[in-house]
């Protein structure tokens, strides 16, 4: 730096975009290279992928009024190179001319034009698309420094575009199954997808846009339930037809959490879904028998995404870790091209143990958003600690180590999936009941374990006893029910955490419990008698009939009865309506 202020040839200025120090004389020929080969890795997606956030509005020193962005500051030249002084800005994109005194002072050379292509997807609008979520460069690997410093999750940043990356769902897109012939010849019919979070569904979405928008077969727009309305949805359906009538191509609506919607607004997609208007792919965690309309069901084929295995799960922590450059201590020392391997020479070498990856793929329960995710936070938590001093294998400065400690940190327990209101719910309730019942005391306990540390209400699962007690213990052991009883008084008087253990111990009791189901049978086969019964019920026999007044007296009430106590030996007298003398209803069944 001179004494007057001015940058000399000799003083270095940082890239904005690649982070690297270069002289103020070969910092512009770089800026001409490197915002090119940004600009060409980070390809845009079409406007139809992912709606993103609403275009900021500014005002220009020459004219107050606020204008958009996108149609004021050129495409693809950042924020700090654009010339705010100028107050109107030339329609030709291709060669726009900006200021570059930002970047250092005076060593600049003055009326340099730099050129953007703004890439646009056949048949839009013509406006330039950004980057949807897909920030992957061309080589499949992604910028350390972008991991570092973006806000993006992992999960949407390494987000598959083709099934080769789609792991975990074998049975649903495998090589030889119906739904994998169809998208490869790309006859995609309207698709249900449900299953936990984490399992695929919007990623398999995103790979059928990529595969359509790729082959120019159709137009995919997506929409959440969440935040969409009804409005919106007709809007899509509009756009639609004038795309079907006009340019004959399809259009394939994503409605993400479809179960969100309620039946009036599921309604809506009926007939344009029968007619082939649009192609529906819903996602719903929820299950789909109570949550989407039967008759929109009947127009959809339902996949079932099932929980991502462990061996899934490592798969993609593995593309994971190939594509940021990280080293796998245990399988990658005996490679020093793949130890040394990075993006920049500048950045520093990330190394993540083998223990650390396999804890993340069991700690994740099977949800590899959760498990992406995670691998950031242990790497981004390392960063900051990474210049205190060497952490790498060979003890260079500055190097990057995530070890088991750091990801269990992060992760701190289990990521445990349920639901108090859903699917899993009643599936969790369904096999503590069935363990019981099967004197399996050990899976009992789990079952348990797993609805308290999933956040399920104590009393819920006490009330649950209670009813098995007396459901499939009965009479077998009469001191079932009142320890059930009890235990539901005493999970009300102390609540959780405490009360963890006196339902532990019921549930063992009521395992180990001899079962008798004779009384559920019986009283079972009374409310088919009931209600199979045709024509009036019979009348109640006269004798068994209370007879509190000197009318009902008169008219036979009570008459006959013969009061046992009175008697020293049993008393036979007919205690059925007449049509059910001599009916055993313990072993009674309704096609008698």
């Amino acid at each position: 730096m001179a004494s007057d202020g001015t940058r000399t040839a000799s003083d270095s200025v940082q890239c904005p975009v690649c982070f690297q120090d270069f002289n103020c004389d070969a910092i512009n020929e770089h800026l001409d290279v490197c915002l090119l080969k940004s600009d060409a890795h980070n390809g845009r997606l079409s406007t139809d992928s992912d709606a993103g956030p609403p275009l900021k509005k500014f005002c220009s020193e020459a004219d107050p009024k606020p204008q958009n962005m996108a149609s004021s500051v050129p495409h693809g030249v950042l924020s700090m190179f654009y010339d705010k002084r100028k107050s109107s800005v030339p329609n030709d994109t291709h060669n726009t001319p900006f200021s570059n005194k930002q970047l250092g002072g005076g060593a600049v050379n003055k009326g340099v034009k730099r050129t953007f292509v703004a890439e646009t997807e056949p048949g839009s609008s013509g406006m330039p698309q950004k980057n949807g979520g897909q920030t992957l460069n061309a080589t499949g690997t992604l910028c350390l420094q972008t991991l570092l410093t973006s806000t993006k999750p992992l999960a949407e940043m390494l987000r598959p575009n083709t099934l080769e990356d789609y792991f975990g769902q074998s049975k649903v897109v495998g090589e030889q199954t119906l739904l994998r012939s169809l998208l490869d010849c790309q006859e995609i019919p309207s698709l249900i997808l449900w299953g936990p979070p984490g399992c695929g569904k919007t990623t398999l979405a995103h790979i059928i846009a990529s595969n359509s928008k790729k082959k120019g077969t159709a137009r995919f727009v997506r929409l959440s339930a969440t935040s969409a309305s009804t409005a919106d949805v007709r809007e899509v359906i509009k756009q639609a037809q004038n795309e079907l009538r006009l340019c004959k191509r399809r259009t394939i609506l994503f409605i993400d959490e479809i179960h969100r919607f309620n039946k009036s607004q599921q309604d809506t997609f009926l007939p344009h879904v029968e007619c082939g208007t649009i192609t529906l792919i819903g996602a719903t965690t929820e299950n789909p028998s109570f949550q989407v309309n039967s008759a929109l069901l009947s127009r959809c084929r339902v996949l079932v995404l099932e929980k991502l295995s462990v061996e899934a799960m490592g798969s993609i922590l593995d593309r994971a870790a190939a594509a940021l450059g990280i080293a796998v201590l245990e399988r990658d020392q005996g490679n020093p091209e793949r130890m040394e391997r990075r993006s920049d020479r500048n950045q520093p070498r990330v190394y993540i143990e083998q223990k650390a990856l396999d804890t993340i793929a069991y700690l994740c329960d099977g949800d590899a958003r959760t498990g992406l995710n995670s691998l950031q936070l242990a790497v981004q938590a390392q960063a900051g600690s990474a210049r205190a001093g060497p952490a790498g294998p060979n003890g260079s400065s500055g190097d990057i180590l995530v070890k088991e400690e750091h990801v269990k940190e992060g992760l701190q327990r289990s990521h445990i999936l349920y639901d108090k209101a859903g699917e899993e719910h009643f599936n969790c309730i369904s096999a503590l009941h069935k363990s019981m019942r099967g004197s399996h005391e050990n899976a009992a306990l789990y079952w348990l374990g797993r609805m308290l540390e999933g956040g399920e209400d104590p009393l819920y699962v006490a009330r649950r006893l209670v009813r098995f007690a007396s459901e499939d213990v009965g009479l077998a052991d009469p001191l079932a029910l009142p320890q059930a009883v009890s235990t539901f008084q005493a999970c009300h008087l102390i609540g959780m955490p405490e009360c963890e253990v006196i339902l532990a111990q019921c549930v063992v009791y009521l395992s180990r419990a001899a079962k008798s189901v004779d009384v559920y049978k019986a009283y079972k086969n009374v409310k088919a008698c009931l209600r199979n019964h045709k024509g009036p019920l019979p009348p109640v026999p006269l004798h068994l009939r209370n007879a509190p007044t000197r009318l009902m007296k008169q008219l036979g009430y009570a008459e006959g009865y013969k009061y046992n106590p009175a008697f020293s030996a049993p008393v036979e007298q007919q205690y059925l309506p007449d049509g059910l003398q001599g009916v055993d209803f313990f072993t009674w069944t309704p096609s008698e």
